[in-house]
């Protein structure tokens, strides 16, 4: 049975900049068109906004990011939430969550959430961007696991894709599969970055970052924002654009430490986060039409397959490579091109697309059936995670 919460609550406008290298602009800058864009796309007024919910990226984490000053530099008065957010990837699914649940208790009535950032810089690569440059290094005990080499996400999640092809038999083609499918879908959307078909050959012959990992393995950098709008189902029907109704909400953070006894890679937050969001939204993964998962890595999406339950664990690799996830599949999966080929929000990625489809705005890519749009989020490696469902129909 459903949460009475169900449809009671919707995102009712959504803003996306240009993305990738785009120079010239900062964080904050990114986060005040993004904002902009989303109240022209519900046809509100500045002055409605009541709620901010702020995620930083890696310029954030740098400290030149944008943080709870960004209501003053957009000029916003009068706020009833305001609040910076801060876990990784899971963070704008989170931030969706809280809006949802604020607007539905009367805390506020238009709430705008954001990630902004701004990594790249002309003559730089995206290599550097998020690879500490501008950060002090790690000190004491801390430190002790880069000295051995062990240093960054492309690090920590080899190994655990590497676990994950011991334990299940996936190879690289495998992973591949899912970089070709995510390029087809990315071919149709004119937000993405990269829009040129690929093959599995191309895949293979793209450069190691580290095994087993290609070059086509691994997200995009990107500048750029991603703003949504949380409401009320009742105020979001008379707004301008199609609501995207919150079905369903979840979080899952299992605390992947590698000394405590935990197999990292093993499994993600993505299984308490379902369970909660499923319950909620009163379905279960063989309702769910669509699917908008974080792709930091084409590993990821594999392990997301399975910890939501779309195919049992160990299955994952093989079922993509039939086909499914890809325009015409069985059950679409990165519909924008997702992070590999899209641009990389962090959390909004996912998040965003999966507002397109279920108002049916998707043009080329819009998939036919869309009534239950599943959407994750997920941060450090497989640590924290988020689950928002979303639906055309309130109920």
């Amino acid at each position: 049975m459903a949460d009475p919460i169900r449809g009671q609550t919707a995102v009712c406008g959504l803003g996306i900049t240009e993305m990738g290298k785009v120079y010239g602009h900062d964080a904050s800058w990114f986060a005040g068109e993004a904002i902009r864009l989303a109240m022209d796309d519900a046809g509100l007024a500045k002055d409605d906004l009541d709620g901010l919910l702020i995620n930083p990226g890696i310029t954030g984490m740098m400290g030149t990011g944008i943080s709870i000053p960004l209501q003053n530099y957009l000029g916003l008065r009068n706020l009833r939430l305001l609040n910076h957010m801060n876990s990784f990837g899971a963070t704008a699914s989170a931030m969706i969550q809280y809006a949802a649940m604020a607007v539905h208790h009367g805390m506020a009535n238009y709430v705008a959430c954001v990630f902004a950032d701004a990594p790249l810089q002309k003559g730089g690569s995206a290599g550097a961007a998020y690879g500490g440059a501008g950060r002090r290094g790690p000190v004491g005990m801390n430190s002790l696991m880069p000295a051995f080499g062990f240093y960054g996400a492309n690090t920590s999640y080899a190994l655990a894709a590497r676990r994950y092809m011991e334990t299940y038999g996936a190879t690289n083609d495998h992973f591949g599969k899912v970089a070709v499918a995510q390029r087809e879908w990315a071919t149709m959307n004119p937000h993405a970055t990269m829009r040129t078909p690929i093959t599995l050959e191309d895949y293979h012959n793209s450069r190691w970052i580290i095994e087993p990992f290609h070059l086509l393995d691994c997200c995009l950098v990107s500048n750029g924002a991603v703003a949504t709008i949380v409401t009320t189902a009742e105020r979001a029907r008379d707004l301008q654009s199609s609501p995207a109704y919150i079905w369903g909400m979840g979080q899952g953070h299992p605390g992947n430490l590698p000394h405590a006894e935990v197999e990292v890679g093993t499994t993600s937050g993505a299984t308490i986060a379902g369970e909660t969001a499923y319950a909620m939204a009163g379905v279960g993964p063989q309702d769910v039409d669509v699917c908008e998962f974080y792709d930091c890595y084409t590993y990821t999406v594999l392990r997301t397959i399975e910890d939501y339950g779309i195919v049992g664990k160990g299955e994952a690799a093989d079922w993509v490579a039939e086909g499914h996830t890809k325009p015409g599949g069985a059950l679409p999966i990165n519909t924008g091109g997702g992070q590999l080929s899209s641009y990389y929000m962090w959390g909004m990625t996912p998040i965003s697309e999966g507002i397109i489809q279920a108002r049916g705005s998707g043009g080329e890519r819009q998939v036919e059936k869309h009534d239950i749009v599943l959407c994750s989020g997920n941060g450090g490696t497989l640590d924290t995670h988020g689950t928002v469902i979303l639906s055309p129909n309130a109920n």
